[in-house]
């Protein structure tokens, strides 16, 4: 009787040589499908997507970014029509060599967020606040949009 080594994976994944390689190419492809290429040949650019949470107050609409390592000027607002766009850069750090790094995870280059916007707003009367790298935007909500109370008479 002959000892069978077990192999739960198919051939295409014998063919890497370790589960970290593996892994690489799975972070690879998502971030492919993401919109965010993998680091390129020739430097460190790479397209990134901030963290955005979205939420609806009584009054308004408020995003909340994470861009962390930013000044507020490298920070681009837009709202056309529905969709609310925030777009930047944030820089590679010159100082330090790339041969010079052992892990490099932070993302650098170009990004943009466009967020369809779930209700009307006024356009005119936005704003923003950029504090500690968490940039909040406030998007008041157009006058027949948000409730009214009506208040009961008693006879």
């Amino acid at each position: 009787m002959a000892i069978v080594r077990f192999r739960p994976f198919n051939q295409a994944v014998d063919s890497f040589r370790d589960f970290g390689d593996m892994q690489a190419e799975v972070n690879r492809l998502f971030d492919n499908f993401l919109g965010r290429p993998a680091q390129q040949a020739g430097g460190m650019e790479r397209v990134w997507a901030p963290a955005v949470d979205m939420y609806e107050t009584k009054d308004a609409l408020t995003v909340v970014a994470e861009l962390p390592g930013l000044n507020e000027k490298d920070i681009q607002l837009s709202i056309i029509g529905d969709v609310l766009s925030v777009r930047g850069e944030r820089q590679w750090n010159q100082e330090v060599k790339q041969e010079s790094y052992y892990r490099g995870e932070r993302w650098y280059g170009k990004f943009e967020r466009s967020l369809p916007l779930p209700m009307p707003v006024q356009a005119d009367k936005v704003t923003a606040k950029y504090r500690d790298g968490v940039l909040t935007i406030t998007l008041p909500k157009v006058e027949e949009i948000r409730p009214k109370e009506i208040k009961i008479d008693v006879v």
